[in-house]
């Protein structure tokens, strides 16, 4: 049997867009065998008991068919959860990662550009290359905190359609300034562009921009059940005055909710309480863990509003190697951003898995 070249036919490589054959597809770790603090998951899965119930319900949904108005009780039981202002209407994504997509497609008009801040959530760049946007970074100051001025002076000249402020950041786990930030969507306001509130961290920060939504018009609102305790699932939400939401939501794929993804949010929000419980446990891990790791010498943790905590080791490359060695997965993102020399990105796992974490580390540093 020949074994298919693996070298693309130069007559189909011609079809092939340029800037993404210099692309690099999405990186996914082999996280076989490791104890997985990589991706920010919620570390718990669904009781025992649970399992058999959501079990039943899946298996009595008619598949053979498209999904139907089923998916509108998802949208207001999530409208409901988010406590969504009046006027305004909500949008589900496949994640937010098609959101983000939609949203550039959507702004997709002569000389539009996106900005965000960096180092940031990747898809912001990757979205707006592949729709064929211009990205503008803005790099954050050395402690990780919006520059004001340079997002001011960014906004004035290039006049972004869409500006991204995660809320906390991805990956350094902060909570920007709320005073810069009202600056900046004011200023993009002036300038007739949206900003979009990115709470894909909320169950475990402090605050969320939901309360301030109706003072803008041009503000939306980006969650995702991902960081709730269904990665899996892949479920985000947009939430925005009504008129926006409409014309965002014309360029979204018919049925891009399967049944079972709107079947098992349905369901983890009528159980709310168990997924609410093991976020309180995360954010009591988030201090243990904080507290430990900034007594290790050598290491600089900071403060995390999310389920990720962000280090600078003094060689993230032979700390990352020494901790998979001992069967322990996390992000080297130190090659992702100049601030982000020799940092490692760390996702809060469950009291045994933190465990094992500080012992590989300590005997990696």
């Amino acid at each position: 049997m020949t074994v298919p070249d693996s070298t693309l036919d130069p007559k189909l490589k011609k079809l092939i867009r340029q800037d993404v054959q210099s692309m690099h597809a999405y990186a996914i770790q082999d996280s076989a065998g490791m104890v997985k603090l990589d991706a920010m998951e919620n570390p718990h899965r669904l009781p025992a008991a649970l399992q058999a119930h959501l079990g039943q319900r899946l298996g009595a949904l008619a598949l053979n068919r498209y999904p139907d108005g089923r998916v509108n009780d998802l949208r207001r039981a999530l409208a409901d959860y988010a406590q969504m202002p009046e006027g305004f209407d909500i949008m589900l994504g496949n994640g937010s990662d098609e959101l983000i997509a939609l949203l550039a497609m959507a702004c997709d008009v002569p000389g539009g550009s996106v900005l965000a801040p960096l180092p940031g959530f990747v898809m912001y760049a990757m979205s707006a290359q592949l729709q064929g946007l211009k990205f503008i970074g803005v790099d954050l100051t050395p402690d990780f905190e919006l520059d004001e001025a340079a997002m001011l002076a960014a906004i004035a000249e290039h006049k972004p359609s869409i500006t991204y402020l995660a809320y906390p950041n991805n990956p350094t786990a902060n909570l920007w300034d709320d005073a810069v930030i009202e600056k900046i969507i004011e200023a993009v306001g002036a300038q007739g562009g949206l900003v979009v509130m990115d709470e894909a961290y909320q169950p475990f920060a402090s605050k969320s921009y939901a309360d301030r939504m109706p003072r803008h018009g041009h503000v939306l609102l980006m969650r995702t059940l991902s960081k709730f305790g269904l990665a899996g699932v892949r479920l985000g939400y947009m939430i925005g005055p009504k008129a926006l939401i409409a014309e965002i939501d014309k360029v979204r794929p018919p049925y891009n909710i399967s049944v079972l993804n709107y079947e098992c949010a349905l369901f983890a929000l009528e159980h709310r309480d168990v997924f609410e419980a093991q976020a309180q446990e995360l954010i009591a891990q988030r201090a243990f863990l904080f507290d430990t790791l900034a007594a290790l010498p050598g290491v600089k943790a900071w403060p995390s509003h999310a389920n990720m905590i962000l280090i600078r080791v003094p060689d993230a490359a032979r700390t990352f190697d020494g901790l998979r060695k001992r069967k322990v997965l996390v992000k080297n993102i130190s090659k992702m951003h100049s601030l982000l020399a020799n940092c490692l990105r760390l996702t809060v796992g469950t009291a045994e898995e933190n465990a094992q974490l500080l012992a590989a580390l300590e005997n990696s540093l």
